[in-house]
């Protein structure tokens, strides 16, 4: 397999457990998404869609539609992320879905909640993506 092949196949493997995690969290925990959770789903699900049929048929230049999800959605992540970590930032107050984005469902380490999952997520598919130009063997 050449390796622009692993980093595309990676990339789509990485948005699918991503998505898969999203799922679990809101179905089976039945954790409520707030606002900015369903702003990151909005840029996650599709790379699945995407990346699965570019995975398959070998279209390496899927980066070009493929990138701007992930690295929106990783800008997304990294605000959901600070509003979580860092006191007084974006203010607290909950969306309509009565959920405040600075609640932390899971909190492993004391640092790994659920948008620092999708932050590590979106960087790693960006860059898998920058991985599979053209001229890369």
């Amino acid at each position: 397999m050449k390796r622009q092949s692993l980093f595309l196949y990676t990339a789509w493997l990485l948005s699918l457990i991503a998505t898969v995690g999203s799922l679990y969290f809101s179905e089976i925990e039945e954790f409520i998404p707030c606002e900015m959770c369903w702003y990151q789903r909005m840029a996650m699900y599709p790379l699945v869609l995407i990346l699965g049929i570019a995975t398959f048929r070998s279209d390496f230049s899927i980066r070009i539609y493929a990138l701007p999800f992930s690295i929106i959605g990783a800008l997304i992540a990294a605000l959901h992320y600070a509003e979580q970590k860092i006191p007084g930032f974006g203010g607290a107050t909950a969306c309509a879905s009565g959920v405040p984005c600075s609640a932390e469902y899971i909190n492993f380490l004391g640092f790994i909640t659920i948008p620092f999952l999708a932050l590590v997520a979106f960087v790693l598919i960006t860059l898998c993506l920058c991985f599979t130009g053209k001229n890369r063997n």
